[in-house]
């Protein structure tokens, strides 16, 4: 059988063209028999597809998940961040099947799909023994592969419905799916890994590969929201496979003690690590997020010499006048849904030796040694100060657009250079300690997810006791003395305090949209700036024009 060597890289900054035919070029006549030298050699092509899925967990797919929910916003800020709209189209879930972000996921599902099925494809045609290998490894090769073409089809699930199930790379052209036979071949494949792959022993590191655990929390994840998928609430079947995976049946696993462990520059240490994807500086780095979260003069803030675009940030938790938006919608508001005292609520300090403190960038932008960082824009040559705010406060005075605070509208278009919090729940170090930076391994799934997985099962089978204990568990880390001053309680526990609960401990995490869809609030309910569209046909994703041109068997979704 020929190597196929693809057109396509798998940078992340060059467009992947795969769309529905899983498309190859062939380059060379090498086989795999003379390709495949040495056990490296098989190990580089096994991860060559998971390069491929750090990629993808970020860019397109969070934007998807997080700037068409309640948790963020990139708002236009004067000259900049307009885009042509597109922020404000999916704020407002006005997307269309030609907006880039929604091609770039459908072909980067489908090109994880190829990249992972071409490697299966090599290496089941190798003869193991050759490389002083066993068969159980070749089978826990094979394993992890149909693991990861499970894990980009169920996101594919997630965000189109149905797609083409492509078994091998000859296919070309194939209609979609049902939703059903998608998620019964999720299901398939993930049930067959779950046979062929090691557990977790007490004291191994992660580093990037998929063991059992992974395997049997992705299936807890395929039917926890296996109602929005396929209208069978399956929440039994997730409860009992997030019940063996807090027993320990398929590894060991447990709550990191600190907030910060799961996040910080060695987190590949944290037992509540389930999958990782590696990062190291100057290697495959978690970056991407950066230059959009960040003022170009916060690197000030950080000691560093990264500089941003000063894009995204939290929707606001207060109006113009400062008081809370907490009587006017359930949702949004992240920054004040946190308590006071919770350890993540203080701005970030990076503390030296590794150490870090906080979780934002709010108030008064100060550098380490306490001087005022200056904006560049409305705020030219003037201290920048971080608001919980969306408002044009710069336009407010005598002979300007506003007379008063009290006239400012809030919303999309009216943001500034210091508008709304910033997250950092990766850690930046400052210059002199360089070789931290990117250290932090980019969590996929973790303990505490499970957890909340656990607890909701058991909440929407009645058992609030057993899911308020649950929660709580994981909060009591994140104040001081594990002292939670405002725990979840049977009388609290309800859809909104479970919503928060999700936004608080995943904020950033890119799943917020999930989450919401799984509650019925992601078409139904407000947040700033955003009133529901009762569509649940928003609730997926169109077909991108561009896949269609290429596929004329492909079908668009019902009401695009």
């Amino acid at each position: 059988m020929k190597k196929y060597i693809s057109i396509l890289t798998l940078s992340a900054g060059l467009l992947f063209q795969a769309c529905t035919k899983l498309d190859q070029e062939f380059y060379s006549s090498v086989t795999s028999e003379t390709f495949y030298k040495s056990e490296k050699d098989i190990k580089a092509a096994l991860f060559r597809p998971f390069t491929h899925a750090k990629w993808y967990l970020g860019e397109d797919r969070w934007r998807l998940q997080e700037y068409t929910a309640d948790n963020f916003a990139i708002t236009t800020k004067g000259r900049h961040w307009y885009n042509g709209g597109e922020n404000e189209r999916y704020h407002y879930h006005k997307w269309t099947a030609d907006d880039g972000w929604i091609w770039g996921t459908w072909r980067g599902t489908l090109m994880g799909v190829a990249l992972a099925l071409d490697t299966k494809n090599d290496l089941s045609k190798l003869d193991y023994t050759k490389f002083a290998l066993s068969a159980d490894q070749q089978q826990a090769d094979m394993a992890q592969l149909d693991a990861l073409i499970s894990y980009f089809y169920l996101r594919g699930l997630d965000y189109f419905g149905g797609m083409p199930i492509f078994e091998s790379l000859d296919q070309e052209s194939l209609p979609r799916n049902t939703d059903q036979e998608l998620f019964l071949h999720i299901e398939k494949l993930l049930k067959a890994a779950l046979n062929n792959l090691p557990a977790k022993k007490p004291g191994d590191k992660e580093e990037g590969a998929i063991r059992k655990a992974a395997v049997a929390a992705m299936l807890a994840q395929l039917y926890f929201n296996a109602e929005a998928y396929i209208g069978k609430p399956m929440y039994e079947e997730s409860r009992q496979l997030s019940q063996a995976l807090i027993n320990k049946e398929y590894g060991d696993y447990q709550l990191d003690p600190t907030w910060n462990g799961v996040h910080g520059f060695k987190n590949n240490n944290s037992p509540e690590i389930i999958w990782s994807m590696p990062s190291e500086f100057k290697m495959l780095e978690y970056n991407w997020f950066y230059a959009d979260f960040y003022h170009y003069n916060t690197r000030d803030y950080f000691s560093q010499d990264m500089g941003g675009n000063n894009g995204a940030h939290l929707t606001p938790s207060r109006k113009p006048d400062g008081t809370l938006y907490s009587s006017d919608f359930k949702l949004g508001s992240p920054f004040e849904t946190f308590s006071a005292g919770d350890f993540r609520k203080s701005p970030y300090r990076y503390l030296g030796t590794e150490n870090y403190e906080g979780m934002f960038i709010v108030g008064p932008h100060l550098s380490p040694d306490g001087k005022a960082i200056l904006g560049g824009e409305e705020y030219n040559k003037q201290p920048l100060n971080f608001v919980d705010q969306v408002a044009r406060f710069s336009e407010v005075g005598q002979g300007k657009k506003y007379s008063s605070v009290a006239q400012l509208p809030s919303k999309m278009s009216e943001g500034e250079e210091n508008t709304g919090i910033r997250l950092v729940k990766v850690p930046i170090p400052n210059l002199a300690n360089n070789t931290l930076r990117w250290g932090a391994d980019m969590p996929v799934i973790r303990l505490a997810e499970i957890y909340y997985m656990l607890a909701e099962c058991e909440f929407r089978v009645g058992d609030k006791t057993k899911a308020v204990s649950l929660i709580n568990n994981v909060r009591k880390r994140n104040f001081k003395d594990n002292i939670d001053l405002n725990p979840v309680t049977t009388a609290n526990i309800d859809k909104y305090r479970f919503l928060d609960e999700w936004s608080i401990e995943f904020i950033g995490e890119g799943r917020r949209r999930t989450d919401l869809i799984r509650w019925k609030a992601f078409t139904t309910e407000n947040w700033w700036d955003h009133s529901p569209s009762n569509s649940s046909h928003l609730n997926r994703f169109p077909i991108p024009n561009q896949a269609i041109a290429g596929n004329n068997m492909l079908e668009q979704n019902p009401g695009y």
